[in-house]
């Protein structure tokens, strides 16, 4: 198999979508993978701060010892994802001692959140983390504009946020972060929102999101760069798959798999069981809804 950046890109011309699933347990992650071998795909196990903080992950070491467990770099490979400047509750970050971390313990590619942040400062911090998991021979993810819903509290209504574009990536600011950036994937705002994670929020049916296409399509054009799909989890399916046409070519999804856990592991008491769940909905989003099954044949070898 190649590295992880050449699969993402032949993804991109692939016009497919690697799945990339995060783990706020530590029992999901042999399902997921299972479930991914199952479907011949390929996809991301990840890890972000906030689940090691408002869940139970326990942190970048304990991730990767789990994952080193049950991996099968064929079908799968570690991503540090989310990790933020400013997090959700306006807290400051050591973020490079974080990532210097998981660049340590062997992950296979990171991402710095600096979405909080002026486009400058955002521009300057993924240029730290971009070489230093460059000369790690490793991809970095960035994000910039807004992918709401991870801070306290209810979102304002959605149509009011989808009709005024609040957040939205815009896509000359997109253009200058690309060039002076150094980052390989771009996490854009395009209409998608992350799944609650604080108090009662979390546990809601999570919002069917809508994505602006023909503002991804000007982003695409604009970076010429693989784009990320955060907040996976929800979008309608017509969505999603024409965003795969449109430049996406990863994927997030947390909500669907967590809640899957969550609600069996209460409903049961038997961490089995709430595995088995994961195993069933990770095999699921793969094949039924996202049309992912089958895809590793397609990005493990060079595309033209």
């Amino acid at each position: 198999m190649p590295d992880l950046k050449v699969i993402v890109q032949n993804a991109l011309k692939a016009k497919v979508a690697i799945p990339a699933f995060n783990v706020p347990y530590l029992p999901m992650i042999e399902p997921v993978i299972r479930a991914v071998v199952d479907q011949n795909s390929f996809a991301l196990i990840e890890t972000a701060r906030l689940e090691w903080i408002k869940f139970k992950a326990g942190g970048p070491e304990v991730v990767a010892k789990e994952f080193f467990r049950w991996q099968v770099p064929d079908h799968v490979r570690l991503h540090l994802d989310h990790i933020p400047v400013i997090d959700e509750d306006s807290q400051q970050v050591d973020y490079l001692a974080i990532i210097k971390k998981a660049i340590e313990l062997g992950y296979d590619a990171v991402m710095l959140d600096g979405s909080r942040l002026s486009l400058d400062e955002n521009i300057a911090a993924t240029r730290l983390v971009a070489d230093l998991a460059h000369k790690a021979g490793i991809p970095c993810e960035a994000e910039l504009g807004a992918v709401l819903g991870h801070e306290a509290g209810p979102l304002p209504p959605y149509d009011e946020l989808f009709a005024s574009g609040k957040g939205f990536t815009k896509v000359e600011e997109a253009r200058r972060f690309v060039d002076r950036s150094g980052c390989d994937w771009l996490s854009v705002a395009i209409g998608n929102i992350h799944g609650a994670v604080s108090g009662a929020y979390k546990n809601q049916k999570k919002i069917a999101a809508r994505l602006d296409l023909d503002h991804l399509q000007s982003l695409a054009r604009a970076t010429s760069l693989p784009l990320v799909l955060h907040g996976g989890s929800g979008i309608p399916q017509e969505y999603v798959l024409a965003s795969f046409q449109k430049g996406i070519a990863k994927i997030n999804i947390g909500t669907e798999i967590r809640q899957a856990y969550e609600s069996t592991l209460q409903s049961t008491g038997k961490i089995s069981a709430a595995q088995d769940a994961v195993y069933e909905r990770t095999g699921w989003l793969i094949g039924e809804y996202f049309g992912l099954d089958g895809i590793q044949s397609v990005v493990a070898q060079e595309i033209p």
